[in-house]
């Protein structure tokens, strides 16, 4: 079988696959957040947080619980990196560094993951396993929270209730997240990863010598980081390694776990809004974001230039033979279209156009499908700015869900979409302007021309703002400098939108439904979802075409 055509049949099985988990998955989501009943042990969760998780919130109050919860995950994250070196089954590992430690703080909960360590050099089984696992799992749940807040906020009616966050949080964690993870990790262990707390091994290799590992519980943090849309993984290697990543089959099925719940979430919000055709409107432009940007990376790393590269059958370079071009290219996608940030190959080895479509659906702003949560609630700030175009264009005044698109309405997406681009231009900017920022691109000489330390700069913040986590490699971001602003970027990019989307949601909440008229642009239609398409394309284009001509361009064009 030729490598183009077992990665296109490893695509076809990936969409069959989400294709039928998105209606049974998407259903009990929306029936977990609309239940009336809180479970036992969820009801044991409110009395120890000291929470009445029938109490409804307004937007300020639901921004508050968020804000707490997060600084709060970043405390003790902190601490407990910060105390490693006196804790049980640290594996003989120091103490995190306090700048190193505050970005991870920062980056696990801000649901990104950016790791400027090694992950089996610097973590025991302690902080990986009481901190950074559980990070994956009350993260993932803050953004479905957030998500599903702005959703209410389409369906109520003149009272500015958006739910309960405590009720969120948790059924979303207990209902949605942990029993899908604890099945995967039960596949992941079946087909090879491992799940243990062995302390480190010193191990032959083929060619002499020996070289030292550690065991740990990989499979149940690889399914979560995935799940969640995390990325953080266990080894450097991250989803490269053999431990977390045995071969082809768990290759795509940690891609499965990765767009399963962010495509879902359209079926959830469809049932929540009464009419799931709006839910396949946002689907259907998600997925041909999605599937477009797969075949243009399949394209491109296939159908490469270079006498070398064409010998060698495909671009190889930095990627794992256990799954091929085909698998690496559909993984990477899966990852820089989503805030996962795991990797199964080198993103800086891919060609030069290669790694520019991974900027690229980085920089649309995780919508496609996106983060859990994250995804579906920018995608409906999106979804807003292009109905106030179509408004502009026919000149009525924009709705959307049968909710007027006012002034203050606009105005709160418009600062949504503008937060990401500041964060990323700026640290990059100042980054290209300091000496020592300036020496941590250490494939700038070699390669000749500054594009790809251009690039590997821009791809760092890029990542972090985006709370995507992945890394283009080549960059030394364990510097006080880059540990500092990028964990800034995270943190920034992360909770402010989530100010915005919030107060988004109270405003929707607070009005009274219109009803239909003749002159309603109907946005179950494909015409919106092609307006929605070029919306976004559009605004990203404009925002970053500069940026990207300087670097991966630039590079793929000399």
């Amino acid at each position: 079988m030729s490598p183009v055509l077992a990665g296109v049949l490893q695509l076809i099985a990936l969409t069959a696959a989400l294709a039928l988990a998105y209606r049974p998955l998407g259903d009990y989501m929306a029936a977990v957040y609309s239940s009336p009943k809180h479970l036992r042990a969820e009801k044991v969760i409110y009395r120890c947080i000291g929470a009445n998780a029938d109490a409804q919130m307004r937007w300020p109050a639901y921004l508050r619980g968020v804000l707490a919860f997060s600084a709060v995950g970043v405390l003790l994250l902190y601490l407990l990196q910060r105390l490693q070196g006196g804790m049980p089954l640290s594996l003989g590992f120091a103490s995190i560094s306090p700048d190193q430690a505050f970005n991870t703080a920062a980056s696990f909960v801000a649901n990104t993951n950016w790791q400027s360590y090694s992950g089996e050099q610097a973590m025991g089984h302690a902080v990986q396993t009481a901190g950074l696992a559980v990070q994956n799992f009350v993260s993932a749940a803050t953004g479905m929270a957030v998500a599903i807040a702005l959703v209410r906020g389409f369906t109520r009616s003149r009272t500015g209730d958006l739910g309960n966050f405590w009720a969120d949080l948790v059924r979303g964690t207990v209902r949605v997240l942990v029993p899908i993870a604890v099945i995967g990790a039960v596949v992941l262990v079946a087909c090879g990863a491992i799940q243990n707390f062995s302390g480190i091994h010193e191990v032959g290799q083929f060619m002499g010598g020996s070289q030292q590992t550690n065991g740990g519980a990989v499979a149940s943090q690889e399914v979560i980081k995935e799940l969640g849309t995390n990325g953080g993984g266990y080894f450097n290697a991250n989803s490269a390694h053999p431990f977390e990543n045995p071969g082809a089959f768990t290759n795509l099925f940690e891609v499965f776990l990765i767009l399963v719940i962010p495509f879902a979430m359209t079926r959830t919000f469809g049932k929540l809004v009464g009419n799931v055709k709006q839910g396949y409107a946002v689907l259907a432009t998600m997925g041909v974001i999605w599937l477009g940007f797969t075949a243009l990376m399949l394209w491109t790393e296939f159908a490469h230039g270079g006498p070398a590269l064409q010998a060698a059958g495909a671009a190889m370079e930095g990627k794992e033979t256990r799954f091929g071009v085909g698998g690496s290219s559909i993984f990477s996608v899966a990852t820089t279209l989503t805030s996962t940030g795991a990797v199964d190959s080198f993103h800086s080895s891919f060609t030069a156009f290669g790694g520019g479509i991974q900027l690229l659906g980085m920089m649309l702003g995780e919508i496609a499908p996106g983060g859990v949560g994250s995804g579906l609630y920018g995608m409906l700030v999106m979804a807003i700015i292009a109905v106030f175009i179509a408004g502009l264009m026919v000149g009525r005044t924009p709705e959307y869900l049968g909710k007027k698109i006012g002034t203050r309405e606009i105005k709160l997406a418009a600062c949504y979409i503008l937060i990401t681009p500041t964060l990323v231009l700026g640290f990059t900017a100042a980054s290209m302007v300091l000496p020592d920022a300036l020496g941590s691109m250490l494939n700038t000489k070699a390669l000749g021309a500054g594009s790809h330390g251009f690039s590997e700069v821009l791809y760092a913040f890029t990542s972090g703002a985006n709370n995507n986590g992945s890394a283009f490699g080549g960059l030394n971001a364990n510097t006080p400098w880059y540990n500092t602003t990028i964990g800034l970027a995270m943190l920034l990019g992360r909770f402010l939108p989530m100010v915005f989307v919030l107060a988004l949601a109270g405003s929707l909440a607070e009005q009274k439904p219109i009803p239909e008229t003749a002159g309603t642009l109907r946005t179950e239609k494909p015409l919106f979802a092609g307006l929605l398409v070029g919306t976004i394309l559009i605004i990203t284009g404009l925002t970053y075409f500069p940026a990207l001509a300087l670097g991966p361009l630039a590079e793929g064009l000399s």
